[in-house]
């Protein structure tokens, strides 16, 4: 009896420490961050398009009604992310990036305004200087979201991405605003982030020839979501981010679903 007297004593402790130390679901505001994937839906202009095929749609022999379609898409396009093996030998493919990698507390640096002026706008080390000056230290293990406003221009592939050509010649023609590879290469070597997204096609700006900034973070296995979608309802500090993409082995990247929690 002493025994199981003391292993219930035991067991009431474990149970009640392990409640005190539950994580709750963040509270706040739930913002999708995500463009819907459909035919309309922007990839790279060497890349076919989202195909969704309808199998079935209707009611059975049965009597019950019944659903089905079978979809194929390229792995970048649409809001998706792309995994460092995308630009890295031997880094992380989209099945190996850490759940914990891909969310949890972010932040939000706006650069609207030079994006407005200039569509070829290169997100450099004094937009995060000047970030900081108001709002603190990037802190560890953060979300980086970089705003562009680019997002309102989807889906259309003109004012998006600057050509709505398709095939390796319309590659010179585009142009959006991309993350300079000194930005990139300051924050892999002062700060410690978990990933990295943004409101338009690539991480690299459209005119971009080497992606140098893709090669710098996935060097370091920090993944970027592209295209994401309406960033403006996220404050610069205060948020959390869940990114879950599809988890394809040994995929390169894939389709994205992100959101934001705002407290």
């Amino acid at each position: 009896m002493r025994t199981q007297i003391k292993l219930a004593i035991f067991l009431c402790i474990v149970f009640t420490s392990c409640a005190r130390t539950k994580t709750e679901f963040p509270a706040g505001k739930i913002i999708d961050l995500s463009h819907t994937f459909d035919a309309q839906t922007i990839y790279w202009p060497t890349e076919e398009g989202f195909k969704l095929e309808k199998e079935q749609d209707g009611v059975t022999d049965k009597g019950y009604y019944y659903a089905s379609n079978k979809f194929a898409a390229p792995e970048h396009g649409g809001t998706h992310i792309d995994a460092p093996r995308h630009f890295a030998a031997g880094a992380k493919t989209v099945d190996q990036v850490p759940l914990e990698q891909l969310m949890g507390d972010a932040i939000l640096i706006d650069v609207t305004k030079q994006c407005d002026a200039n569509h070829d706008y290169l997100i450099n080390v004094d937009d995060f200087v000047n970030w900081e000056k108001q709002h603190g230290q990037v802190p560890n293990g953060a979300i980086v979201l970089l705003r562009t406003g680019f997002a309102k221009y989807w889906p259309d592939r003109v004012r998006y991405m600057g050509t709505d050509e398709r095939g390796s010649a319309a590659v010179a023609k585009l142009h959006f605003p991309g993350l300079s590879p000194d930005a990139a290469r300051w924050l892999t070597s002062n700060r410690s982030i978990k990933a990295i997204g943004l409101d338009t096609p690539s991480i690299d700006y459209g005119q971009s020839t080497m992606f140098e900034s893709h090669q710098i973070l996935f060097g370091k296995n920090i993944p970027a979501f592209e295209n994401l979608g309406d960033l403006s309802a996220l404050p610069a500090t205060g948020f959390e981010v869940i990114a879950m993409p599809m988890k394809i082995a040994g995929g390169s990247g894939g389709p994205l679903r992100v959101a934001a929690i705002v407290r």
